[in-house]
């Protein structure tokens, strides 16, 4: 008999499917991800989500867990959600996960965004947030295939691919994103960055080698940089310049900063070349004395004379 309404019990095991009883919730009980750090849809990818909300409804359910006020925090389908909310629907069908750890939470999250988007699809800071989780090693990874085959199965009911062995080095993880290692180092460095410098670094305002540098940036330094990096362009050069004048917490005062981005040099008086007269050098010096002796001589006699000027005036 052909399957025509979603059946999570011919998906998943008994135990599993207990727990994933599909619900509505209405949408004002919904509320995003605490940490949620991808972009949301919009323009004509949006507008296609709205038209087939509107015409066929949520084909498949969000997967949310219990917050606080008796909300639910969403784990996969933001993008769902406020294309429901914009069609006009007043719930959302969805999977309630109870007792989640914070790592299994945002394995929901990021494996989610990977599987529907894709890794090359995403923003550089999205990236880099994906490449810094797994390098870290902050999921199981046996855990992690578990979440990766309920996702294939909660898509695709007749998926019977096998989940991804682990990855466990740099190596392993750029070739799983197709990356080098240099490449995955780098990703790992723009995660540290501050929200407002990783958005320059997704519209190209700020590369990514530049970037690396100042992720070694204490937090307060690095919004002194974004601030100053709306109007003055974060060259290469100037970032190894800020990134060398940090202190070991990557502190760097204020104005530093600012000479190194805007390039306002310290106010020092320029030498000036002064000339002896003939017959003042010939009065003190011999003829064959040589630049360096008359240049000590002089500064001698300088020192001398401002160490005693005024001393006999009271």
């Amino acid at each position: 008999m052909t399957q025509t309404t979603f059946n999570l019990g011919a998906m998943l095991s008994t135990s599993t499917a207990l727990q994933n009883a599909v619900k509505q919730i209405p949408c004002e009980m919904l509320i995003p991800y605490h940490n949620h750090k991808f972009g949301m849809y919009s323009g004509e990818r949006l507008e296609d989500m709205i038209e087939s909300i509107k015409e066929n409804g949520i084909l498949s359910p969000i997967i949310v867990q219990p917050a606080e006020s008796g909300k639910y925090e969403i784990l996969i389908g933001h993008n769902r959600w406020n294309a429901c909310k914009i069609a006009g629907l007043q719930t959302v069908p969805a999977i309630i996960k109870e007792g989640l750890s914070e790592e299994e939470a945002e394995m929901y999250v990021i494996e989610s965004n990977l599987m529907q988007r894709g890794f090359s699809n995403l923003k550089i800071s999205e990236q880099a947030e994906v490449i810094a989780m797994r390098y870290d090693k902050m999921f199981s990874q046996g855990k992690r295939n578990d979440i990766i085959r309920e996702l294939q199965l909660i898509e695709n009911p007749d998926s019977a691919e096998e989940p991804e062995q682990p990855k466990s080095s740099r190596e392993k993880v750029g070739e799983e994103y197709g990356l080098s290692r240099n490449s995955v180092a780098r990703l790992v460095r723009v995660s540290k960055l501050i929200d407002s410098l990783k958005e320059l670094v997704d519209n190209g305002t700020i590369a990514v080698r530049t970037a690396v540098n100042l992720s070694y940036l204490s937090e307060q330094a690095q919004s002194d940089v974004a601030d100053l990096a709306t109007e003055n362009k974060i060259d290469m050069k100037k970032s190894e310049q800020l990134k060398a004048n940090a202190d070991e917490n990557g502190d760097i005062p204020h104005d530093t900063i600012i000479k190194i981005i805007i390039g306002i040099a310290e106010d020092k008086p320029k030498p000036k070349s002064v000339k002896i007269s003939n017959d003042t050098f010939i009065r003190y010096f011999e003829s064959d004395t040589k630049s360096n002796e008359i240049t000590e001589t002089i500064e001698k006699a300088l020192e001398f004379y401002f160490a005693n000027a005024g001393k006999d005036e009271i």
